[in-house]
């Protein structure tokens, strides 16, 4: 019989995304299970659901971290571990020109909250981190202590909105607003920038004239329950490969992306084992 997957999740708010991953492990339609749940929000409803279910659960309070980090008078110690110019060097949150002292006060604090985040995580070995509404900007320090194989990245996220069009923190609200006829959702692993790794898996579906924002977003997460649990088998499975496509655009400038192929189901093997 073959080890099911172990799952870590982050999340802010209703763990809706979280409860559809719990039944789907119970139905069998992943064979995987959930080692712990965790957020960077106290009062994140969906740590009960964890609760209920029997998960570990933790909390990193980020508001209180950011806010301290704001007050000159009391500096936060960085972790002893962060490389700033490593991580100056792989962001791309920022355009290059930007001055250090403005990214030192963004990546420091996120990292001290990052640190308190693996500290949690760690007596909870997982193979996959999935970030069901974690509404938090991950930075290089702790996506490298997590991808530690670049060939297989094991942080993936569910955004509201058909990437890249509208990364942030409002995707269906958004969309709507923009005028759009079509939403969606899209699936992806986590890279650097913000909302920008390799997308793994997309839904659509038609925005009525009737709709509000309200009924965008009821639509998206009904989508949303159905394909996180989804791109999470093929993940378990194998079947998801990370490769690098080279293109030339007209004028001649090459560019390169880094894309995820699906491999059929007999071409796959077992999955990487995890932390």
């Amino acid at each position: 019989m073959k080890p099911l997957l172990k799952l870590g999740v982050l999340l802010s708010g209703s763990g809706s995304n979280l409860k559809a991953i719990i039944d789907a492990c119970a139905a069998g339609a992943i064979p995987a299970t959930v080692v712990f749940a965790g957020s960077d929000n106290p009062r994140a409803y969906g740590l009960s659901r964890a609760e209920k279910a029997g998960i570990p659960t933790f909390c990193v309070d980020y508001r209180r971290i950011l806010e301290r980090g704001r007050h000159r008078g009391d500096p936060l110690p960085p972790p002893q571990d962060l490389d700033l110019e490593e991580i100056f060097k792989k962001q791309s949150l920022f355009p290059a020109q930007t001055p250090r002292e403005t990214l030192k006060a963004f990546f420091i604090p996120r990292a001290v909250a990052e640190a308190a985040l693996l500290e949690c995580m760690a007596p909870y070995p997982f193979d996959l981190l999935v970030l069901a509404g974690f509404m938090r900007v991950l930075t290089p320090y702790f996506i490298d202590r997590v991808n530690r194989n670049p060939e297989h990245p094991r942080i993936m996220n569910i955004h509201p909105a058909l990437l890249p069009a509208f990364p942030g923190t409002d995707g269906y609200g958004d969309t709507f607003r923009y005028g759009c006829k079509v939403a969606g959702c899209t699936v992806h692993f986590v890279d650097y920038g913000e909302d920008s790794g390799p997308i793994i898996a997309q839904r659509a579906f038609a925005i009525e004239e009737t709709d509000t924002e309200e009924s965008v977003r009821r639509k998206g997460l009904k989508i949303e329950w159905a394909l996180y649990p989804r791109c999470i088998a093929l993940f378990a499975q194998n079947r998801l490969r990370v490769v690098r496509k080279r293109y030339t655009l007209a004028g001649g400038k090459k560019v390169e992306k880094a894309v995820v192929r699906i491999l059929a189901s007999k071409a796959a093997g077992r999955f990487p084992q995890g932390s």
